[in-house]
């Protein structure tokens, strides 16, 4: 199989997607499976940024590495990454809207390999949407390492 490397999309990059990344390269070591994954946000707010406080703190109680500095989309990413997963609807629109012609990668939903569901923002409220969102990441890194891997 060819390299699988991944790239996790949500509005800012300092929340959902660097968490994702985080759980996602935690999840597939835990299997056994090499793969690549980044993230990145489809807005510029936060570049250069470390995650929110309340991602890390939630991947730090869950005892998965988290380290990131936002970064930007890039028309390049649809063809460096075999796989973008968008939190949302919202931000899969915009990856939509700005995805080349020659982009090879699969760009869907996260939680299409799983429910359908988004990844609700849990930047305006408390810690507990932080840890629904890790949850969910963590459920979603499996069902996409089952549907791309097999069930290991």
């Amino acid at each position: 199989m060819a390299e699988v490397k991944v790239l996790v999309v949500c509005l800012g990059n300092i929340c959902r997607s660097p968490m994702g990344e985080a759980v996602l390269r935690a999840t597939a070591n835990d299997r056994g499976i090499d793969i690549f994954v980044d993230s990145c946000g489809t807005g510029g707010y936060h570049i250069g940024d470390q995650p929110d406080e309340r991602s890390i703190s939630t991947c730090v109680k869950h005892n998965v590495p988290i380290d990131h500095e936002a970064r930007q989309i890039a028309t390049s990413d649809f063809t460096n990454f075999t796989h973008i997963l968008a939190a949302d609807s919202n931000n899969l629109a915009n990856l939509k809207r700005i995805c080349p012609a020659n982009a090879t990668a699969t760009v869907r939903l996260w939680g299409s390999y799983l429910d359908g569901k988004e990844i609700p923002d849990p930047y305006y409220g408390g810690i507990g949407g932080f840890e629904r969102a890790f949850q969910q990441c963590k459920n979603l890194s499996n069902a996409f390492l089952d549907d791309v891997f097999g069930e290991t």
